[in-house]
């Protein structure tokens, strides 16, 4: 059976999570509502030590974490540095398994934050396969798998606590392996059930989409998407069960319309994200919503040097 997400909890920790994470601003820019076609309020989750909403759900869950217990996951990044920063804060030893592809300037502020990083596999989900691998073979060692463990996705749930002033009609969340908007979604639907939840996956990287249509988990053969943040292609059996009675849709990006998201966020608003963080503005510029105000969630901005290159 899988463990429910509790509000309570999700409003425990709005209080207990390092302050470095919470209060994050937001940002309505009328320049962006022209070019998107009506007001969207942005949530940056960007300006934190490790720059992306990781550290929120990271944070709470270490808390709980035995003395000198050493932990092993999995990671396209941002989580790896969360996870790393949330240790090193409480002598906590991390390794952290990544794809051999993935981004070396996430590889190495992993590293700078004290975490062990081994890559292995051709993908984030291979990678995970080793990390679960290597943890089991190790009885000192506790693996961790974001979108499973529920004190992950309540610390990021604490974001819907801070969206509430706003009343968005509809939040629009960028959905990777599931720990982001189960949080979200949980605290929404109990205290601002107003509000329509709406799941953004990359069109290269589907599965979470096809696992919430069919209400089970559904692997795709392939991830490929400029967007790493999601690029899942193994779904979180406990996150897809529990998006049922969370989310009211979910809609699909390509990477050209990630791409022009990424322009027009810079052009407008003036900030470099990376892919996965555009996803919310990307579907506001290509997908009709119900009436009324919008909002997204911009998940991170680590960027890599060829993204950088290629939107200049």
């Amino acid at each position: 059976m899988v463990k429910p997400l509790q509000v309570q909890n999700i409003e425990e920790a709005a209080h207990l999570i390092d302050p470095v994470f919470r209060d994050t601003p937001h940002v309505e820019d009328t320049a962006l509502a022209r070019r998107v076609g009506r007001d969207l309020a942005l949530k940056l989750e960007t300006f934190n030590p490790i720059r992306s909403f990781k550290g929120r759900g990271a944070d709470y869950f270490m808390r709980e974490a035995g003395d000198r217990q050493r932990v092993v996951c999995a990671s396209a990044g941002n989580f790896g540095q969360a996870i790393a920063y949330a240790g090193r804060a409480r002598g906590i030893a991390v390794t952290v398994f990544c794809a051999r592809t993935a981004n070396p300037v996430k590889v190495a502020r992993m590293r700078e934050l004290g975490a062990e990083v081994i890559l292995d596999g051709d993908d984030f989900d291979a990678a995970k396969d080793a990390a679960r691998t290597y943890a089991d073979a190790r009885p000192d060692r506790r693996f961790v798998e974001d979108g499973h463990e529920t004190r992950i996705s309540e610390g990021a749930g604490t974001i819907a606590v801070e969206l509430a002033p706003l009343k968005p009609d509809t939040l629009l969340v960028p959905l990777g392996n599931g720990a982001l908007i189960g949080g979200v979604g949980c605290w929404t639907r109990a205290r601002a059930p107003r509000t329509r939840v709406v799941g953004v996956c990359a069109a290269g990287a589907p599965s979470m989409a096809e696992s919430w249509r069919r209400g089970e988990p559904v692997v795709s053969t392939a991830a490929r998407t400029i967007a790493d943040g999601v690029a899942v292609r193994v779904p979180v059996p406990a996150a897809v069960e529990r998006m049922r009675g969370l989310v009211d849709d979910v809609v699909l990006v390509d990477d050209a319309q990630i791409r022009e998201a990424l322009r027009v966020v810079r052009d407008t608003v003036g900030l470099i994200l990376e892919p996965s963080a555009a996803l919310g503005v990307a579907a506001a510029l290509h997908h009709r919503f119900a009436g009324g105000t919008l909002a997204t969630i911009v998940t991170g901005s680590n960027f890599s040097p060829e993204l950088l290159a290629e939107l200049a």
